[in-house]
């Protein structure tokens, strides 16, 4: 009670000192305003987020069934990056990136690289000895975790813990694997191989030092030495099984590993793959799940062969960024984001895709819905007429992100903090609408030529307890979310 009236008597004082000069210092308000959210009982920004969201979001009128989710699948090996190039005897040094690892050195050079910018990648390892040596080195590292590990098991693994749903998972899964998936997720024998392929997971923390560097928030660097899925081996079997297996969705991941491919094989394993995603009949949506890529010339024919013929996709910052430096798009020449990613900026690449690569376009394409997931917010941005239940599905993703890091079952204020902009602009290159988000009513919406944006901040986890797979879980939660209309 006694809490409950000097909250009331702060407030009136509050209100009464803003009524009584409105030219009060930013500081002053800011001091003010922060001293009332500080009471007990008062409700702070992420808690109204937290709550508002819970009223959000809704299941969606249609849900799905059975979902087939191919074609990448691994052991992910998770450990402090920083302990492990110290185990290996490597020193820090200058970062520099590679688009392919052909040495400890480059490990080391990349993983500062990415360290001091606080991003993430994902690297494929060229000599196998070198590879297995350290995967060995990692595997018997105390404290060093197994778990499920590619865009497509792991999106799988999140889809298979809503009971409702029938899960298939088509890609190269090993013994370990195998153990590792949950019982529902059911794989076809003919995915199934002797040895598990493995991804090294080198995991740091916000403000954890190595040398001079300091990284600024928590993230993950992966490498590989991954001949199956970087062949996308299991490709034709997943098309084949779907057959049988009847899904109301497909989705489709690993495109970035044909990376560790010569060019003429990956144009080849690319054309192949658009071959056999044409035989998905059309009235099937697909979800293609994008990563990590450094090779222009193989991001730009994903973009022409490949986006005509899904309906949704999922990507981060690095990848969209990517996707327009390779494409000559909307702010192509941006080289980095700096700090947390510009919304007006994101909102013109999203609206440059669909318009130009999506249905909006006079060219077929199946192409109409984008789920863009960022550190500090998310944003779906879908053609009208197409998708429904999108402010519950963003929502969803959002609060995933904070759950699924902190590994909590719901939303914990006190672990959390809110990152977003809550001021923007939506675009950077027409004439834009400035918005200004309430944390009591936390999706913002505006249109733009026949696309629909809807924008949630995340509430980021202060002290993650796992980074990997949390691009995966988002998409794997706002696809759960969502319902495509009958064409």
């Amino acid at each position: 009670m006694r809490h409950a009236l000097c909250g009331a008597l702060l407030a009136l004082a509050l209100g009464g000192l803003l009524v009584l000069q409105p030219g009060l210092p930013d500081a002053a308000l800011r001091y003010l305003t922060a001293a009332l959210r500080r009471l007990p009982g008062a409700a702070s920004a992420e808690g109204s987020v937290a709550a508002a969201w819970d009223a959000l979001i809704l299941r969606p009128a249609r849900r799905w069934g059975r979902v087939a989710v191919g074609v990448n699948a691994c052991v992910d090996v998770v450990l402090s990056g920083v302990k492990l190039l110290q185990a290996l005897g490597l020193d820090p040094g200058n970062g520099e990136d590679h688009a392919v690892l052909n040495s400890k050195k480059d490990l080391k050079e990349a993983f500062s690289h990415f360290m001091r910018k606080g991003a993430a990648a994902e690297r494929f390892f060229s000599d196998a000895e070198s590879f297995h040596h350290i995967a060995q080195a990692a595997s018997e590292y105390p404290g060093a975790q197994f778990y499920v590990g590619g865009n497509a098991a792991l999106i799988g693994q999140k889809l298979a813990t809503n009971p409702h749903l029938k899960v298939l998972l088509c890609g190269p899964v090993g013994p370990k694997l195998h153990e590792l998936l949950d019982d529902n997720v059911i794989v076809p024998p003919e995915s199934m191989q002797e040895i598990d392929e493995f991804h090294l997971i080198l995991e740091y923390q916000a403000g954890e030092e190595w040398g001079q560097m300091r990284a600024p928030n928590a993230n993950r660097f992966i490498f590989s030495h991954d001949l199956s899925n970087g062949a996308m081996n299991m490709l034709e079997v997943f098309v084949a099984s779907l057959d049988e297996f009847q899904p109301d969705l497909v989705v489709l991941s690993g495109l970035h590993m044909m990376e560790g491919q010569s060019k003429e094989m990956r144009a080849k394993r690319l054309l192949e793959a658009v071959t056999s995603l044409s035989d998905i009949p059309t009235d099937i949506p697909i979800h293609l799940e994008l990563a990590s890529m450094t090779d222009q010339d193989l991001m730009s024919k994903i973009m022409l062969q490949v986006f005509p013929l899904v309906n949704s996709i999922g990507l981060n910052e690095q990848e969209l960024l990517f996707l327009t430096q390779s494409a000559a798009g909307p702010h192509a020449s941006l080289t980095s984001w700096n700090g947390v990613p510009d919304v007006g900026i994101v909102s013109d690449i999203l609206f440059w895709i669909l318009t130009e690569h999506g249905r909006t376009t006079d060219k077929p394409s199946d192409l109409t819905r984008i789920h863009f997931h960022t550190l500090a917010y998310h944003v779906l941005a879908t053609v009208d007429g197409y998708w429904g239940n999108q402010i519950a599905a963003v929502a969803a993703g959002a609060r995933v992100a904070g759950t699924q890091a902190c590994a909590t079952e719901t939303i914990d204020t006190d672990k959390v903090s809110l990152k977003a902009p809550l001021e923007f602009v939506t675009s950077r290159t027409e004439t834009n609408t400035k918005i200004s988000l309430n944390p009591g009513e936390p999706v913002a919406h505006w249109q733009r030529e026949g696309i629909s944006f809807h924008f949630t901040p995340v509430l980021v986890c202060k002290d993650p307890i796992r980074t990997v797979g949390l691009g995966d879980a988002i998409s794997a939660e706002g696809l759960l979310y969502s319902e495509i209309y009958p064409q």
